[in-house]
């Protein structure tokens, strides 16, 4: 596991870097993203734990991928991403462990996170339209889920995958008395939606 100083200063800095680079106001984004300008100034402060739902609603205002908020604000170009290197982040509302397994800045579309997802845990992200439409997998390495996406609800267990556009409301769901663990590859698509 990466030994942050401080994960919330270095999300904190790269939410700040992200609005910069796309010529946002807080306002702006506040309006983009359904957060008030207020939380998103002590979010790039760093002086807030936020939660995975309040982290993909800027996400998707920034018209990036949630993973992409985990990377440093200037990333550096190492196409490996060795394992003690890899960010990891703890939700503190649900308790799930995310791990960036991706190289940070790396020139691809693709992203991968492994996720450790307590028995009896749930997080729901609000998603909805983006400026790239957002492909994920969900691949359970060990233990079973429960995935909704819109109105669709699917069981998934050890070695299932489930293919889904992040356009929206996704929850995660255990309902198990074990830890489950999964990956999701996640590609931004490059075309513009209209």
């Amino acid at each position: 596991m990466v030994d942050e100083p401080n994960l919330d200063q270095r999300i904190g800095a790269r939410v700040r870097d992200l609005r910069g680079a796309r010529g946002l106001t807080l306002e702006a984004l506040a309006d983009r993203s359904g957060v008030s300008r207020s939380m998103i100034s002590v979010i790039e402060r760093g002086e807030s734990s936020p939660t995975a739902a309040l982290l993909e609603k800027l996400a998707s205002g920034l018209g990036v991928s949630l993973a992409s908020l985990f990377d440093p604000p200037t990333p550096d170009r190492d196409p490996v991403a060795r394992r003690a290197e890899q960010p990891q982040w703890r939700d503190p509302a649900s308790g799930y462990v995310r791990r960036n397994v991706s190289p940070a800045g790396a020139s691809s579309p693709i992203q991968i996170v492994e996720v450790e997802f307590p028995a009896g845990a749930r997080v729901a992200f609000d998603s909805g339209a983006r400026d790239t439409r957002v492909h994920q997998q969900v691949w359970v390495l060990d233990g079973a889920i429960e995935v909704s996406v819109g109105d669709e609800r699917h069981q998934l267990r050890t070695g299932d995958c489930l293919a889904f556009v992040l356009d929206r409301p996704t929850a995660f769901r255990n309902r198990t008395r074990k830890t489950a663990r999964y990956a999701v590859v996640i590609v931004d698509q490059l075309e513009t939606i209209r």
